[in-house]
């Protein structure tokens, strides 16, 4: 293990370091991306700080001075929000961590935006490509007003269907080819607590009305669900809400 000053820049000793630094890709991650390519990693638009920056900032400064390197930044292309989905590729944002001059790589789970070296246009080109297709739109008026697009820019077909359902189904299709197994590299859990997290997942990102529909079903306790029930510690019930989360558990499939 080393520290921030030897990993993250050049400085305490420039010669070796680019020697040993030939085609680096340094990676990391951040909040959200705006349409100039500036990204925030650690503070939110209202000031309320997530996190240190740590040594993202050298990181990324340290792949622009090697002749070689490439700074890679991976953004979640949505989140979910108190009134619902929201997009974190936004038009402008308050906060900065890694500015619009040291863009570079932004990779989302609908693709690589490669960013360095180009104009505003083709860098708001770029991450419209890859914006989750619920939000695209917006951003594609944001840029044409902020004279960024032009009036007739139109999207390419094979743009427009970037959803977490195409997602879902790529996945689900890999996995039944046995390609994408959800721990390929083994874990620690067992398949009881694994079978646990995707239930309790489930009840979390459930609605109201979904609850509500799910606790009038009937489900009878068999082996495993018992099995599941002792690991959470609700074989036995005593209070309302841990008699409702059991019934809950109980009525979602793994």
């Amino acid at each position: 293990m080393c520290g921030v000053d030897k990993i993250n820049q050049l400085d305490l000793n420039p010669r070796l370091f680019r020697a040993q630094r030939r085609d680096a890709r340094f990676i990391n991650t951040g909040l959200n991306v705006s349409l100039n390519g500036a990204v925030a990693s650690d503070t939110l638009e209202s000031g309320q700080v997530i996190s240190g920056v740590g040594g993202q900032y050298n990181f990324v400064a340290m792949a622009h001075q090697l002749q070689t390197g490439r700074s890679v930044l991976m953004i979640r292309s949505h989140r979910r929000g108190a009134s619902g989905p929201e997009s974190n590729i936004v038009p402008h944002y308050g906060a900065c961590t890694i500015p619009r001059h040291l863009r570079d790589l932004i990779v989302t789970e609908y693709g690589v935006a490669d960013l360095r070296g180009k104009s505003d246009r083709e860098v708001a080109e770029a991450l419209i490509a890859i914006a989750d297709s619920r939000f695209q739109p917006e951003l594609i008026r944001y840029a044409q007003q902020a004279g960024k697009l032009p009036a007739d820019f139109v999207l390419p077909e094979s743009q427009r269907s970037n959803t977490p359902q195409r997602i879902q189904t790529i996945i689900a299709r890999a996995a039944e080819q046995g390609l994408c197994p959800p721990y390929p590299l083994g874990c620690d859990f067992s398949d009881v607590e694994l079978r646990a997290a995707k239930r309790l997942l489930k009840v979390k990102n459930m609605s109201a009305l979904q609850r509500c529909r799910t606790l009038l079903q009937s489900t009878p306790i068999d082996s495993a669900s018992d099995e599941l029930l002792e690991l959470l510690a609700l074989k036995q019930v005593s209070g309302l809400k841990q008699r409702l989360l059991r019934r809950l558990l109980l009525a979602v499939d793994d």
